[in-house]
């Protein structure tokens, strides 16, 4: 059609056509005057939409399965963020649990001691300063700490600091071969020295060659002068092994301590000794022997026993 005064007139006069149609739609709601010819206009065009949305409608899902699967990938990669965070939540949440116990065991220990404690965390473990068994401990000149304190932990004894900065500290451990503390024998008091020999059992020099010991005795810390490097009565270890006596000055025995010197996390450092000496009120309870059942068997002579009669009593009777 041309471009022409007619043309544009006719094509007004249909828009406004078209606008009114629309209006009375609207207006009259389900009773509108258009009501059949829409449904007329259904009738006939609806097989073709049909047809046509059939053949579109595969293409409309696959891209709304492309677009489904980024977000179902969006979402699998969260939910895997968010289970790798749950595990390492819950990794924390023991960790800090087994401090919270390792913290409590050690206030307790202090308590029962009256060791005034600063409680530390061992940061680095690994050779410092010529020692082979030593520790760096999170807290240092600027929490009042200074050399020659002793270093404890909830299971006993674990070293001395020997060496200071502002915010940090080296431990020398008790079973470096360079560590030597005064002991004193559970309940005989008998007196020793105790040295560390790395992975092995501390070697323990009694003063008394004679002296009486035996496998299971305790051992704490004797105390140093003016309470430094050791404060007295934490708990060094348990006796292993005891060597003849061979009538030497001294006698020999192994201890294998309370402490885990591999296993190290939270301690604590006594920078205030106790009034008197605890004596053995910081050693655990011991524990209590269970008693092994035993079964006493009667043997009964019998019948059948040879030279025996019927009623079970010998002929000769």
């Amino acid at each position: 059609m041309r471009d022409t005064r007619e043309s544009r007139l006719l094509l007004v006069l249909l828009v406004a056509v078209a606008f009114a149609l629309i209006t009375v739609d609207i207006r009259g709601g389900e009773d509108s005057p258009v009501d059949g010819a829409r449904r007329g206009a259904a009738t006939v065009f609806g097989p073709i939409e049909d047809g046509v949305s059939t053949a579109v409608d595969p293409i409309g899902n696959a891209i709304s399965a492309v677009r489904d699967s980024g977000s179902r990938h969006d979402r699998l990669a969260a939910l895997e963020k968010e289970n790798a965070e749950l595990k390492a939540s819950l990794g924390s949440d023991d960790r800090n649990r087994s401090r919270v116990e390792q913290l409590d065991k050690m206030l307790k220990t202090a308590a029962h001691g009256q060791y005034g404690i600063k409680g530390a965390e061992v940061i680095a473990i690994g050779a410092a300063q010529g020692f082979s068994w030593t520790v760096t401990i999170d807290i240092g000149t600027n929490d009042g700490i200074t050399r020659d304190m002793t270093v404890l932990n909830g299971n006993g004894l674990v070293g001395r600091v020997t060496t200071v900065g502002p915010n940090t500290a080296t431990v020398l451990l008790a079973n470096d071969p360079d560590f030597t503390v005064g002991t004193r024998m559970e309940a005989t008091d008998e007196l020793g020295f105790a040295s560390g020999q790395g992975d092995r059992p501390l070697r323990v020099e009694l003063l008394n060659g004679k002296a009486k010991v035996k496998a299971g005795d305790r051992l704490v810390t004797f105390g140093s002068q003016a309470d430094k490097p050791f404060v007295p009565g934490v708990p060094v270890g348990v006796v292993s092994r005891v060597d003849p006596s061979g009538g030497d000055l001294t006698r020999t025995v192994y201890v294998k301590p309370f402490v885990a010197f591999t296993q190290l996390d939270i301690v604590g450092v006594v920078v205030q000794p106790p009034r008197k000496d605890p004596r053995d009120t910081v050693l655990p309870d011991k524990p209590r022997a269970t008693p092994t059942p035993t079964v006493t068997v009667t043997v009964t002579p019998g019948a059948d026993e040879p030279g025996a009669g019927a009623d079970g009593q010998s002929p000769e009777q």
